[in-house]
């Protein structure tokens, strides 16, 4: 018995260093995974930071477009929404009578008050006289045209559903009337200020198809290009 305990003990001691060696390459190798692990990691984090970054500068080159495309069609709308056929004398503003003249003078006083104030771009106190106009002379020939107008300002106020509105009921009760293309085009202004990008392009395209003729046509076809 006595011979056999420094025979265990010298076994014992070289599984233990057996152990330990074994012990320290497993370490080794888990550190090595552990490092891949980590490399691997990084290399994911900065593909995604590279990605967001391309994302957020092509959001970027998105909205600028969008934003110049808006202040395009404002222009644009400002312009088909300037009173037409006449010219000022003195100190007083043309009218736009594309609907025709009042057999009454106090209507055209009345609607040419109106023009008068959405001229100098006084567009609340505008909306005002024209929904007043409209609702003293419901029947007049002149009520798609300030209809026009009334949206136009709603439109200039921000107030971009009630110009929806307005300008829908114009042009669905007046559809020949001479503003009805522009009405068309001041809903479309609208419908993009309130993202509604697809409503957009239905307005744009009626302007395209039931007036091509129409000098609002050529812009809706800017627009719509624009807005592919």
């Amino acid at each position: 018995m006595s011979d056999r305990v420094p025979y265990l003990r010298s076994w014992a001691a070289a599984a233990g260093a057996a152990l330990a060696v074994l012990s320290s390459s497993a370490h080794a190798f888990a550190d090595d995974d552990a490092r891949k692990a980590i490399l691997e990691l990084r290399q994911q984090l900065q593909q995604q930071r590279d990605q967001s970054r391309r994302a957020q500068l092509q959001l970027a080159d998105q909205i600028q477009q969008l934003q110049q495309q808006m202040a395009q069609l404002r222009d644009q709308i400002e312009m088909a929404s300037r009173p037409q056929n006449g010219q000022s004398q003195g100190n007083a503003y043309s009218t736009d009578n594309a609907g025709g003249t009042a057999a009454d003078p106090q209507e055209q006083s009345a609607y040419d008050g109106a023009i008068e104030l959405f001229r100098k771009g006084q567009y609340k106190e505008a909306a005002e006289a024209f929904t007043a106009f409209t609702a003293l002379y419901p029947h007049s020939e002149l009520v798609p045209t300030a209809q026009f107008y009334l949206g136009s300002s709603r439109y200039a106020l921000k107030d971009f559903k009630g110009a929806i509105e307005t300008l829908q009921s114009m042009v669905q009760s007046a559809p020949d009337n001479a503003r009805a293309p522009d009405a068309l085009l001041v809903i479309a202004g609208s419908q993009i200020e309130l993202n509604n990008r697809a409503g957009a392009k239905a307005s744009l395209q009626r302007i395209v198809n039931e007036y091509p003729n129409a000098q609002a046509a050529n812009t809706a076809k800017s627009r719509l290009q624009l807005l592919q």
